[in-house]
């Protein structure tokens, strides 16, 4: 260009992608009574979002909703996702209090230690509750999601570091990881948007007892684990961006997280 000519006009439309909001969507949260699940589902009803959600704790129950009503609109049920009957259950009640599920957050797990640390009695349980009522819910929502829905899975770093003393636990994140990107690719064309949020070291109930509450607090001040809202943060994040972006992985880890 001649240095003469006029310098082109500013134009800073192009720079800034649309962001959609999230008033008026409907969402159901599985495990949305503690930890991630209960954070996920506070923020989004904060945001205009109406939630509902399950847990396994009568007053874990209340509590969640407690705080859910007052920011925005939310209800709930009492239940144990292992069971299919009751994971469709969740999700017909869901749809009946929402009018409809445009948003599903499939969050809900327990925590599990090594192969040597697990009673064999209870890998069926920790499967059913870590993979398969994933699968289950993702079957039962998929009746209500249409275009323009979004599948928000919550699965761990424990999919990657695979770490000897968590084997029971790494194995069903790492099945929850390839659950994720292949029902991702099978409902693109639906326009509806499946995306796998990996945390890192989280403080929750599920660090107990081995990480008691005044610990978590220290290390979450240092750096070395997160908070649930930092997962509710990038909850909201996927959620808000444009059909045509899909974010289809995120990994959020403590600063100091290295292993």
């Amino acid at each position: 260009m001649s240095q003469l000519a006029e310098p082109p006009v500013r134009d800073e439309t192009d720079a800034h992608t649309g962001q959609p909001g999230l008033a008026g969507r409907k969402a159901i949260v599985t495990g949305g009574t503690t930890g991630i699940g209960r954070a996920i589902a506070i923020l989004l009803a904060a945001e205009g979002a109406k939630v509902f959600v399950c847990g396994r704790t009568p007053t874990h129950l209340d509590d969640a909703l407690a705080r859910i009503r007052e920011v925005g609109d939310g209800d709930g049920l009492s239940l144990d996702l292992t069971d299919p009957a009751e994971v469709k259950r969740f999700v017909a009640e869901g749809a009946r209090y929402l009018g409809g599920i445009d948003i599903a957050v499939l969050n809900a797990a327990i925590p599990a230690d090594s192969l040597s640390d697990t009673q064999a009695d209870d890998i069926p349980y920790i499967v059913d509750t870590n993979l398969t009522a994933y699968m289950t819910a993702a079957k039962a929502a998929l009746e209500h999601l249409g275009p323009g829905s979004d599948v928000v899975i919550i699965g761990s770093m424990s999919a990657q570091s695979r770490g000897g003393e968590s084997t029971v636990y790494a194995a069903t994140k790492t099945g929850v990881q390839a659950f994720a990107e292949a029902l991702r690719k099978e409902l693109a064309e639906k326009d509806i948007k499946v995306g796998n949020i990996e945390p890192g070291l989280t403080g929750s109930d599920m660090q107990l007892p081995d990480i008691p509450p005044e610990k978590q607090r220290e290390m979450i001040h240092k750096g070395d684990m997160l908070r649930a809202e930092d997962i509710a943060a990038a909850t909201h994040f996927m959620l808000t961006q444009p059909r045509r972006t899909a974010v289809s992985l995120m990994r959020v880890e403590p600063r100091l997280q290295t292993r």
